[in-house]
This record gives C-alpha cells, structure tokens and sequence, in this order.
C-alpha cells in the first residue's frame, strides 16, 4: 500500500468508474455520516481495554514521577517515529526523543541535534495528546499540516500547506503498484465538499456524545482519513486524531503507549481492514473490533516498554556513580534501549566516533568492571552485551 503521496495521481483517474447513482464508497452512502456499530459485539472488548489500561496505570502509579516521565517519553517516541514510518517516512529516533524530552522536561543528557521536520511532527503528536480537551478547529488542524510539511513540499512534489486540497489535478486517490498498472484502493470525496464535511466532523468532534469515548477515538480516525482533506498528511492527522480522543477518553494528558508503533507493526492488516471499510455501508463494527483489539496489543505492549524503562533505571542506579567517559554511557544507554544486532569493536566505534583502538579499550574497561560480558553467540567478530546485575 502507497503512502499518501501517491494519492493524488492524475494518471490513474480513469481506472476509477463510478455510475450516478450508484455508490462505491462509504461517503457516497444514503445515510453517510450516521455510523453505525454492534455495542453487544464491541462491550467485550473495550472492557478488556480498558482493564488494560488500568492495570498498566496500576504499575505507573507505584514507578514515582521520574520514571513515569521516561515511560511516557519512550511512548510519545515510539509514536512519532511510527506514525512517519506507516508512510515510507524515517526519523532519526535519537532527534525525536531529544525534541520530546526537550518539551516535558525529561532529563536524557546530551540533547541530540534536531531539524525542523522533526519539530513539526512532534508538535502534532504533542499537541494532540497534551492539549486534548482543548477544541478541534479548522485552524488547529491546518497548524499540524504547516507543522508536517514545514518547507511547503512533500519529497519533490509542491502541495498546498495549511489549506484543504482543491483536487486541481483530478481526484484524491489511495492507490498502489507500478505506474500504468496502479490500483485504485480508495478515493475520497472531491473536494468542493470539504468545507461542509470537515465542519460537520469538527462539531461532532467537539460536540457531545453518548457513543463510548474509546469507540469515538476509532470513529475519528476512520473518518478523517475517510474525508482524507490534505494533499498529504492525512494519515498521520487521523492517528493524532484518534490519540486525542483517547487522550479525551482517559481524561489524562500523559500518554503511555503508542497505537501508531501497534499499526505500524500491523500495516498489512490497517490498509486492509481500511479499504474494506470503506468500499462497504455505514455498519463499521468490524473497523471499531479491529481498532480495539489493536489498541489492546499497544496497551500490552507499553508493559513490555515499562520494564525496559525500570531496567534501565535499576541498572544507573546500581553504575551511576562508576565514573564513565561519554562514548560508554552512550552506548551502554543504546544496549539498555534495545540494540539492534550485535555490538562489536566496530559497531562501538562508529556510533562513538572513535578509533578501533580507543573503542576496543572502553569494552575492555567495561569487561573488567562486570558491567559488559563477552556473548555466548559464536561468529567471525566477538561480540558484547549486558552482564547481569549483581543479586
């Protein structure tokens, strides 16, 4: 499946037929946009979401504020690199995790460098989760697109920034495959609908609802990226859509998993459970199920984060007064976070930015203290990670 830049092809207008009077789409319903769900089918769910939840704020209550900063950091991490990741987008997750701590004040060391793009994403993701119950205006959604696409251009394409598309290149189409043989997922209402749309979707964003709030967060992000009113942009809007109504719905500004890092590791199953979605009638019980089945997946997910975040916290308790130069704690806070593959002489030294000698003496100094120990794992290069902590 494409990202949205592709979504607006001129090119492959023509594979898309739709006869008047007949509809192809959810939008082009008689009763769009009454949803309609099975609350019997969904109340089994959302109560095991919410007991999730629950039991994952029960640990956050017991971990004191520092490191409940650090686990909502990781989190709010892990959601800005994945909800860029879901579009073919990469950031540099050490730029992320600097921007973020800058703003909640969280204390990682040495901040890393951070661009302007960066910044932009994590002020929407920011914004919507921090500022939640704050109203959802025309304004406030053109500030987060300014926000995604700071220099006005999406790659190499120019797109209208802070302002609904006007479709000039014929309609706003999700497609995928090679060009002369793409296939046409999905297209959105054209766009001298946009203004009557996206305000009926801002006064029900804002306006009262007996639907439960979690079910509201997955009607929210299925109808943004249904309207899909930005050249580019729309998926990472509608997943910061839907994390302000669960920030709504939690009633709390903190956030401590990340649905997007969940449909991130899901994005076969999202772009499917989509488009079939929204080439069907206004009965979207089986989005919600797959909504709050995936939600539940992230919540459990956010316990495996949590520990990592106390074993990080119980191994600089137990080192931090060892004196370190700056190459090892960098490196020994990238084996706590998770390191990808092996660490190797040559790894350590060019993530440090060192010779191999100078690389090959900081191991050494650590394999003498007890903190790293040689890995059991055979192959060409010796590798090392993380030796126990003492009982």
């Amino acid at each position: 499946m494409c990202g949205d830049w592709l979504a607006n092809a001129e090119n492959v207008a023509h594979n898309l037929r739709m006869n008047s009077g007949d509809y192809t789409y959810i939008w082009q319903t008689g009763d769009w946009p009454h949803w309609r769900f099975d609350l019997a089918v969904l109340a089994g769910p959302m109560a095991e979401v919410s007991r999730a939840q629950g039991v994952l704020l029960g640990r956050l209550a017991d971990v004191g504020m520092a490191l409940r900063g650090q686990a909502s950091l990781a989190a709010l991490t892990e959601d800005v690199v994945k909800t860029s990741e879901i579009e073919g987008e990469t950031l540099s997750v050490e730029s992320v995790r600097s921007s973020i701590a800058r703003r909640l004040g969280v204390d990682i060391g040495a901040l890393a460098p951070v661009d302007r793009h960066v910044e932009g994403v994590v002020e929407m993701v920011l914004d919507a989760t921090a500022n939640a119950a704050t109203p959802v205006t025309q304004e406030r959604l053109f500030g987060w697109h300014a926000a995604l696409f700071p220099t006005g251009y999406s790659g190499l394409a120019k797109i209208s920034v802070g302002a609904w598309r006007d479709d000039a290149n014929g309609p706003m189409q999700v497609v995928s495959g090679p060009i002369g043989r793409q296939r046409v997922h999905y297209e959105a209402p054209p766009a001298n609908r946009l203004d009557s749309e996206t305000r009926r979707f801002l006064d029900w964003v804002n306006g009262p609802s007996n639907d439960p709030p979690l079910l509201r967060a997955g009607l929210g992000h299925l109808w943004f990226v249904t309207l899909h009113p930005f050249d580019d942009g729309n998926g990472r809007i509608a997943r910061a859509m839907g994390d302000l109504l669960l920030a709504r719905a939690a009633g709390s500004p903190q956030r401590f998993y990340s649905l997007s890092a969940q449909i991130q590791r899901e994005r076969k199953a999202y772009y499917d459970i989509l488009e079939r979605t929204q080439k069907r009638s206004m009965d979207v019980t089986e989005w919600l199920l797959w909504f709050l089945e995936t939600l539940h997946r992230a919540v459990d997910q956010a316990q495996v984060t949590l520990d990592t975040v106390l074993a990080k916290a119980r191994f600089w308790r137990h080192w931090g007064s060892m004196p370190l130069n700056e190459r090892q704690v960098k490196l020994l806070n990238k084996l706590l976070d998770g390191f990808d593959g092996k660490l190797t002489t040559s790894k350590w030294a060019a993530i440090a930015k060192c010779s191999q000698d100078t690389a090959l003496r900081d191991i050494s100094d650590l394999l003498t203290r007890g903190v790293l120990r040689k890995a059991d794992a055979g192959g060409r290069s010796t590798s090392y990670e993380l030796d126990d902590l003492p009982q």
